[in-house]
């Protein structure tokens, strides 16, 4: 993993704690939330404060995440919106604690200035004992205050402010302008500087999680289902329409049309669908090649064109499918019947545009093993553990890939994957081997 670490892919957008008094104030959160402490001088946190080094020392990589059913967090700093979630047990965690932050930020950046936010990404559920408790698992709400009581505070001093400018005989009343003074003490002047956190609720209907060997549970379409990465087993008692497991291929795509959860990349709009084909060709090339004593980093796009003629005999059958795809997509070739069957069906698919777009993705990079790019944007804790098993030859060519063709931009890279172009007035329709 030191490849991925020292390039920047691995760990990386991590919170540096590197200061004494954030130490400090990152230890009062810590002894608030769970009684621990750190003697760590220094470490790096994620968004939610966790830290992988302060795992390491406690010998509990789930410190700040017991059972990993209700998320707790410390926020230092507004900057940590832009870190990874690290040892996510759930695929909402992450967007809820960035909007809860960007929501906040002003009043977060005030209250951190002087001490941690500590806080709880709450639901009804506190452990998941039973894999139907999952489904229980509907409503998250944020709550947080600071290790010193800031929020609470204000709120009693905003209380008392309001008796104080409208009941009667109030301003004669010596012992609420003593709170009220006491309590200014703490909290400062809220009448100028306000000091309150918006009350949060988010839905959470579809979501991946990685109890029972991981799942996705689709509750708020029009045919619910979950599909399990590993043994679907635990989840036959569950009470949803339809259970799977990854084998069920021709099920899940199924289930995919049926919700209208996917689209051909080669029908999407504002999206070059020749080059993203070319490129899952070349990720299964290296795939097929890795262990063929073949050197593949540096290889220009050219190289690995002479590459796939020089092994053809030794490519899979979904290189040949999505060469086939290729070439009815450029006008040359009549179109293949490409089915759920065909092992290379989940490749020429995306997520269609609607709320749960990072999620399908999610899905179909885990249904799509072979195009490590697309795993590592949309599912990291499967990406690592997949990178682990890579012949070195393979990771080679991985970590310059990313490094060069994806960090470079990521944006333009994921809108030319993912994105969704508004839609148009007129839509000209091309038929092609999904009618």
């Amino acid at each position: 993993m030191n490849r991925l670490i020292s390039s920047g892919l691995m760990f990386g957008n991590l919170f540096h704690v590197a200061s004494p008094p954030l130490v400090e104030r990152y230890n009062r959160a810590l002894v608030h939330l769970t009684g621990k402490q750190t003697a760590l001088p220094d470490f790096y946190i994620d968004i939610s404060g966790y830290s992988p080094e302060i795992g390491f020392e406690l010998g509990d990589p789930l410190y700040l995440n017991h059972d990993g059913v209700n998320r707790q967090f410390i926020l230092l700093s507004t900057s940590q919106k832009y870190a990874p979630l690290l040892e996510a047990k759930f695929s909402t965690c992450r967007g809820i604690l960035r909007q809860f932050i960007s929501q906040n930020e002003a009043a977060l950046f005030a209250l951190t200035a002087r001490d941690a936010v500590a806080g709880e990404l709450v639901n009804s559920v506190f452990n998941l004992s039973d894999p139907a408790r999952l489904l229980d698992i509907r409503r998250i709400t944020i709550e947080a205050d600071t290790t010193g009581g800031a929020i609470r505070q204000a709120a009693k001093l905003d209380a008392k402010v309001d008796r104080f400018l409208n009941e009667e005989d109030a301003w004669f009343d010596d012992v609420l302008i003593a709170e009220m003074i006491e309590l200014a003490g703490e909290t400062g002047d809220i009448v100028r500087n306000p000091v309150h956190l918006k009350g949060m609720s988010f839905e959470q209907g579809n979501f991946w999680t990685a109890h029972y060997g991981g799942a996705y549970l689709f509750q708020d379409v029009k045919h619910p289902a979950i599909l399990a990465s590993g043994d679907k087993a635990p989840f036959d008692a569950v009470d949803v329409e339809h259970v799977f497991d990854m084998t069920q291929r021709s099920h899940i795509a199924r289930f995919l049309d049926l919700n209208g959860l996917v689209e051909p990349i080669v029908k999407a709009r504002g999206v070059d669908a020749s080059a993203v084909l070319r490129q899952k060709m070349d990720f299964i090339l290296v795939d097929a090649l890795a262990d063929a004593d073949v050197v593949l980093k540096g290889r220009s796009r050219g190289e690995m064109r002479r590459l796939a003629r020089d092994h053809i005999g030794q490519l899979p059958q979904e290189f040949h499918a999505l060469a086939a795809l290729l070439n009815w997509a450029e006008g040359g070739g009549a179109w293949p019947s490409i089915t759920s069957n065909n092992p290379v069906y989940f490749y020429t698919l995306r997520a269609s545009d609607h709320k749960d777009a990072e999620l399908v993705n999610m899905l179909l990079a885990e249904l799509t093993i072979r195009d490590f790019r697309q795993l590592f944007i949309c599912h990291k804790p499967l990406f690592y553990e997949k990178f682990a098993d890579f012949s070195d030859a393979k990771k080679d060519y991985v970590v310059e890939f990313l490094r060069n063709e994806y960090q470079t931009d990521k944006a333009g890279a994921r809108t030319a994957l993912f994105g969704h172009e508004p839609s148009m007035e007129e839509e000209v329709r091309r038929v092609g081997p999904w009618g």
